[in-house]
This record gives structure tokens, C-alpha cells and sequence, in this order.
């Protein structure tokens, strides 16, 4: 008897585990079909990956860590590879499966390619346009690696073809991170959160900031300021800072003051359902994470994006997203229109908690198929587009 479907499940960093457990989930039931195994490559090391947190969000632990580590992009993207290699040599999968776009997706990603195991990839087509990000490098060339490219959003599928993707491999299933999200928001809304920082809901807005881009310059974070102590005149701020951000802020006269003040308010770091908690009853959230923007859009809270752009334009065009970029000026005016209302957002196309039950569903047909290659499968599945 043929042994069961081989799949790799592959997270580098905490967002990661958000993705696929859902998916880890759905496959549960039909795991005489197809067994997995998860791999962590420890991209980013993370303390409060504690019990607590995989217990709350009832995220697997991984079969593997392979505790890679941080370093430069180039280095680590190796360091995963000559790692990940052995992973796949000893267990021999049919298809690796990688979520989203750090350096971790695109390392196991090569090295399945290599091998000649199939790649299948959660949240293709996303793209920024801007490829002095690094991320936009890893979702462009894990795509052209990948058999299987599950979609989130219309204009994934426009990237993709574009790019010369054929139809047969792309799928458009939804968002696996608001899977997560909706599974979660009434625990976390019962938390309180507000109440227990002394706040009033639609009273306060929520800041964050982490890109070096934006915090590792002190010239740019204070012109950042500028504008975001505008908006805290309006409605104080909760600031989330991860740590390697704090020195930065205490450099800064600026921001001290605000802090002083009590218009920001520093706090540590938050537990993702804390942080869902303050975000679902804040008046305003400004970011330059992207899958805040998509939170925010289901959450239905306005969003001030401090990029220049952003891989996720369908919380522009259906959500409560603004791109304002670093320009205090648009970030103001930005800030302003949310102010004077107007506009009914939607919630995107299957974003629905569905997105994982649709990428199951394909990978059992695609399962189905005999295989046959040098570790693992080789070639394609016609399915068809799920559009």
C-alpha cells in the first residue's frame, strides 16, 4: 500500500505560526491521506513562543526546529538551506509547503526546488513594487519556484500572470491569517484590554512601527513623529515597542516629550490575542506592518499606513487602509479624512475563515494524483483557478 501524501509545513517567524495553523487544523482529519510535519527554521527567535501561546491560539508546536538564528539576509537565507536540506533528504516529502514572504519561505522554497519536490505557496502573488524591500525579493522568487500558489486577494492573480504564471497552478482560496483572526477575535475582544489600561473604546489609537526603514534613522523617526504627535493631540496613542526600538526613542527630545505628556503611551510588547483586544476598539491605527492592514480591514477599524507602498492594495481599495507614506503632511491629511468619515468599507472576497479549509481541499485532489520524482513529485496538477 502507497504510504500516505508527504507534506513539509514550513514557519520561520511568529507571524508564520498565524498562517498555518489553520491549515494544520484542517489537515487533521485526513491524515491517512496526507501526513505532515512541521518545521520551524528559528529565523527569528521569539521568547514568547511560550506554552501560554501555543495553548491560547491552539498553534501546533513543530516537529523540527532547526534554530537558525538571526543574521544578515544572505547568511541566513544560507544558513536555512543547509539546514532545511537534510530535513528533506531524511523524510522525503512529496511538497513543501511555505507561507508568506521571509527569508525562511524562500530558502525552503530553493532547496525543495532543487531536490525536485514540489513547493507549494501560501499567500502568492502579493508584491509591492518595491524591491528594496527584502520581502519582495523572497514572494517574487518563491512564486516562480512554486507549483501550487494560493491566493489571497484579486490582485495576487493579476501579479502572477503577469509574471507568466500559468492559470492551472494559481488558486485563489482567501486570507489564512484572517482565518486565525475571526477563530479568535470574540476571546480576545473578552479580554478587555481597553478597560484594563485605563481606556475608552474609540478613545485611543494604536501605533506601531518596525521597519528599519523607519525606526533606524533618528532624523526619519522624528519627522514621523511630527505627524504622529498631531494625531495623538487628537487621540492618545498605545505605542507596542519592541525592544530594539526603545534606545532609538530615547534619543529623540521629540518624543520624549510626547511621551511625557501622555499623548503616546510606550507599553511592551503584546500577546497577539492583547493586541487584536486594543486594536478592535481603537479609533485609529497607524502602521507600517502589512498583515495589520489586513486586520484592521475585517476589524473594521481605520488604518494610516506609513509606507510608500504596500503589497496589499485590496484594504486600499475594499478596506479601511490608507497609504499616507512618511510624509507628515500626507500622514495629517490622511488622519483628517478618517476624521470627517465617508467611505464604507468591505470585507475582501474570501476572507471569510474559509481560506484553509479551500487550500485542504486542493491539496487532497492534488494528493490524489501519482507522483514520481528524484526525493519527492515533479510537475503540476491542472486544476484550474478557483476564481
Amino acid at each position: 500500500m502507497a504510504h500516505p501524501y508527504r507534506l513539509l509545513l514550513v514557519v520561520g517567524a511568529r507571524p508564520n505560526f498565524m498562517k498555518i495553523a489553520p491549515i494544520v487544523r484542517e489537515l487533521a482529519p485526513h491524515a491517512g491521506v496526507i501526513a505532515s510535519r512541521l518545521v520551524h527554521t528559528g529565523q527569528h527567535y521569539d521568547a514568547a513562543m511560550s506554552s501560554v501561546f501555543f495553548d491560547q491560539l491552539g498553534i501546533p508546536r513543530p516537529d523540527v526546529d532547526l534554530g537558525v538564528g538571526s543574521d544578515s539576509h544572505t547568511r541566513q537565507t544560507a544558513a536555512i538551506m543547509t539546514a532545511f536540506e537534510p530535513v528533506v533528504l531524511d523524510w522525503r516529502p512529496d511538497m513543501v509547503l511555505v507561507v508568506g514572504d521571509v527569508n525562511s519561505t524562500l530558502a525552503c522554497a530553493l532547496v525543495a526546488g532543487k531536490l525536485g519536490v514540489q513547493v507549494a505557496h501560501v499567500e502568492a502573488g502579493l508584491r509591492s513594487f518595491d524591491r528594496s524591500m527584502p520581502e519582495e525579493i523572497n514572494r517574487i522568487l518563491t512564486d516562480q519556484l512554486s507549483d501550487l500558489l494560493f491566493v489571497t486577494e484579486e490582485s495576487g492573480l493579476d501579479n502572477l500572470r503577469r509574471e507568466g504564471i500559468a492559470d492551472d497552478r494559481i488558486h485563489m482560496v482567501g486570507n489564512v491569517m484572517i482565518d486565525t483572526l475571526l477563530a479568535h477575535r470574540d476571546t480576545a475582544v473578552a479580554l478587555d484590554i481597553p478597560a484594563r489600561l485605563g481606556l475608552e473604546p474609540q478613545g485611543y489609537g494604536v501605533l506601531t512601527l518596525h521597519r528599519p526603514s523607519n525606526v533606524d534613522d533618528l532624523a526619519v523617526l522624528e519627522r514621523l513623529f511630527g505627524a504622529v504627535g498631531v494625531v495623538a493631540a487628537d487621540v492618545p496613542l498605545i505605542f507596542p515597542v519592541h525592544p530594539r526600538t526603545r534606545p532609538m526613542l530615547a534619543r529623540s527630545p521629540l518624543i520624549q516629550r510626547l511621551v511625557d505628556d501622555g499623548r503616546i503611551r510606550l507599553h511592551d510588547p503584546l500577546g497577539y490575542l492583547e493586541f487584536v483586544g486594543l486594536t478592535a476598539a481603537s479609533r485609529v491605527v497607524l502602521t507600517d506592518s502589512g498583515g495589520i492592514q489586513e486586520e484592521t480591514t475585517v476589524l473594521g477599524v481605520p488604518c494610516l499606513t506609513l509606507r510608500t507602498s504596500t503589497e496589499r492594495p485590496v484594504t486600499i481599495s475594499e478596506g479601511t487602509n490608507r497609504l499616507v507614506g512618511t510624509d507628515p503632511a500626507d500622514i495629517i491629511a490622511g488622519w483628517n479624512d478618517i476624521k470627517a468619515g465617508g467611505g464604507t468599507p468591505r470585507i475582501p472576497r474570501f476572507w471569510d475563515g474559509q481560506a484553509a479549509r479551500r487550500i485542504v481541499e486542493i491539496l487532497l485532489r492534488h494528493a490524489a494524483v501519482p507522483l514520481e520524482g528524484a526525493v519527492g513529485a515533479a510537475g503540476s496538477l491542472t486544476m484550474g483557478c478557483l476564481n
